[in-house]
């Protein structure tokens, strides 16, 4: 097998395929000489999954936070080879803790150290130009149309879709505007317990290729209102809290972060819903269906937030919630 600029590797190696995430992204942890490194291999968005993402993770490293470093560079090839963290997995350490609250402090302060990195205007894989993206309203609607698009066509069927959608779009656009804060922040995107990694007490950071320049609330409500884990509200509430109180934003009032919070929260669970349908749908990876009925239960805890007060009204009009989260137990 050529991994080192063409070359066969003269020594003993093992290579096996480890589970992937919800990109077109293939891994495969390979053994050499009792040193592990992860392939990454991918022929789809491959300008995204691999250049993107190496000129992501040289960012971290260079402020100081530990993401995947490139070994060596096959990007011709539809593969690069990199830096391995490590098998267990934040999620893996806190799931069975009773006490989490400081587990996840760990994690927020980590989000802290990440939002305080400034990026430059532009950066260079190879001869490829990748500039970071800022956060737009045009993103937002973008993503939240995932949901019209793909969940409302899985759960509604034959019911007027375009209609629902144009109604709670408009709806969605003004709320959109009412963000308090602005797009100055590094935002990783996916920020969430199964993209850390733990290896030897060290925290690690992966699937950091979707990282743009947006809303410092964004990856804390990818954080404390994640699908794959049940947090009390109690934890949730402290958790932001304790973000509130040991971040930049440590002089606003808790009312501003609490507001974008809220409404990001709704934004990215609304997104999450059309992204699992899609890869249930076109990809038969079946198994994310399973988390469809707690994220309805997080946008309900969420539209209780009286700048949301009539997209609640709006959703119990034209959709059954409890009818959709009933559909969703497969």
């Amino acid at each position: 097998m050529g991994l080192t600029n063409g070359k066969i590797l003269k020594m003993k190696y093992k290579l096996k395929k480890i589970s992937g995430d919800a990109s077109f992204r293939e891994f495969y942890r390979l053994k050499k000489n009792n040193r592990t490194s992860i392939i990454v291999s991918a022929k789809k968005e491959k300008f995204k999954n691999l250049a993107v993402y190496v000129v992501i993770n040289n960012i971290l490293n260079h402020n100081r936070i530990n993401a995947p470093k490139l070994i060596s560079n096959h990007y011709k090839n539809d593969m690069i080879e990199i830096s391995d963290l490590g098998e267990k997995s934040f999620y893996d350490h806190v799931i069975s803790k009773k006490n989490k609250l400081n587990s996840y402090k760990s994690l927020i302060k980590l989000l802290i150290k990440i939002q305080k990195i400034k990026v430059k205007k532009l950066y260079k894989f190879e001869k490829l130009k990748i500039k970071i993206p800022n956060y737009t309203l045009s993103n937002l609607h973008k993503e939240s149309d995932l949901f019209f698009d793909w969940y409302l066509n899985y759960a509604l069927k034959n019911k007027k879709i375009s209609k629902i959608k144009k109604i709670l779009r408009s709806e969605l656009n003004k709320i959109y505007k009412k963000l308090n804060f602005k797009n100055n922040t590094f935002v990783h995107r996916d920020f969430h317990i199964s993209n850390v990694m733990i290896n030897k007490n060290k925290l690690g950071i992966i699937d950091s290729q979707d990282a743009i320049i947006g809303n410092p609330l964004y990856d804390i409500a990818s954080l404390i209102d994640d699908v794959r884990i049940k947090l009390p509200n109690q934890l949730q509430n402290k958790l932001l809290d304790f973000y509130h109180k040991n971040s930049n934003l440590k002089n606003d009032h808790i009312k501003k972060l609490k507001n974008d919070f809220d409404i990001l929260s709704v934004q990215r669970n609304l997104k999450i819903l059309g992204i699992f349908v899609r890869l249930y749908k076109r990809d038969n990876k079946n198994h994310y269906l399973k988390f469809l009925p707690y994220t309805w239960t997080l946008i309900e805890k969420r539209l209780q937030n009286p700048t949301l007060k009539n997209l609640k009204l709006l959703f119990y009009k034209h959709l059954s919630i409890k009818k959709l989260k009933k559909l969703n137990k497969i």
